[in-house]
């Protein structure tokens, strides 16, 4: 029996080329939405000037059902400074805790609004809960790429490649261009763990064993999370480390802990944990790709909350 994992060891060796070669390397910048704690990135090649937008925000005020788009506009005014292209607007999963920008993005800046291609079952999954219809696909036709494991990308002339990291949920992945990888909501910075895995379809085994995935890869390969909360004794948001950081200090999930001490750890903090605030327009705008519920006859779209079903 084969168990090489061969995407693994094709993203090591892109990692390994882009720390030989700072011509492989993106250039990056971040853009915190303090609101709920998201870092939405810009990954460009430097060389050709195309871009990839990872995990936008749109701004929602859950007491009024008002959108507004402060957070996604200031990422439209560092491409258009920096004359950028945008080739991708990757989101790394259906996001519980923030509604993306990528549909309003794609009109100002174009580029093809991809996510993992489980996401159908997470469609599945929350159609049902949202009692959606018959109108609803569950085939992600809501997106224009569904990106499988290993698969291979470019954004310019830099090497990307997709692995698939499920546990928080199904649908999970991490994107990795040149040498950076942008990990979503696996894994926080080393002083505040790992991410929950009891939403629908989540795990805390398959978590840890994505976690571990990811931690394989070279020591220096740097780390880019999507949310950050300050732990308790750090006064500064941060969202960048390495997998050597990780494997040494990750207060959840570090090279001494093990899977049943991982596990018994996440289920039983998890279920101290209250729902996210926005996880119900979130999810249900997010399987739609970011686009709103279908305008109903008075030409008003509404977000639906189920009583007692979650």
């Amino acid at each position: 029996m084969n168990d090489i994992d061969e995407a693994l060891t094709r993203a090591s060796a892109q990692i390994a080329r882009a720390r030989a070669d700072e011509t492989r390397r993106p250039t990056i910048a971040g853009f915190f939405d303090e609101a709920t704690h998201t870092i939405t990135y810009v990954v460009s090649d430097p060389a050709t000037k195309e871009a990839a937008i990872i995990d936008s925000v749109l701004d929602y005020a859950p007491n009024s059902g008002r959108t507004s788009h402060g957070s996604a506009d200031l990422v439209i005014e560092y491409v258009e400074a920096n004359d950028l292209a945008v080739t991708w607007l990757i989101e790394t999963h259906a996001h519980a805790d923030h509604i993306s920008a990528a549909p309003y993005l794609q009109e100002k800046l174009g580029g093809k609004l991809a996510i993992g291609k489980d996401i159908v079952r997470v469609q599945d999954v929350f159609g049902k809960l949202f009692n959606a219809g018959t109108e609803f696909e569950r085939d992600g036709s809501q997106f224009d790429h569904l990106f499988t494991d290993g698969e291979t990308f470019a954004v310019g002339e830099l090497e990307g490649i997709a692995l698939h990291v499920p546990g928080h949920t199904p649908a999970d992945m991490a994107f990795i261009i040149g040498d950076a990888a942008f990990v979503g909501d696996t894994i926080f910075m080393p002083d505040f763990g790992t991410a929950r895995a009891d939403f629908p379809g989540g795990d805390a085994r398959q978590l840890y064993r994505s976690i571990r995935r990811l931690l394989s890869l070279p020591a220096d390969t740097r780390l880019f999370m999507c949310h950050d909360y300050k732990a308790p004794g750090r006064d500064e948001y941060a969202w960048e480390t390495t997998v050597r950081q990780q494997r040494e200090e990750n207060v959840h999930v570090k090279d001494s802990v093990s899977e049943d001490d991982f596990v018994k750890m996440r289920t039983g903090r998890d279920r101290t944990l209250d729902m996210p605030q926005l996880i119900m327009p979130s999810v249900q705008v997010n399987i739609r790709g970011g686009r709103l519920p279908e305008p109903e006859d008075n030409g008003v779209s509404y977000i639906k909350i189920p009583v007692n079903a979650v």
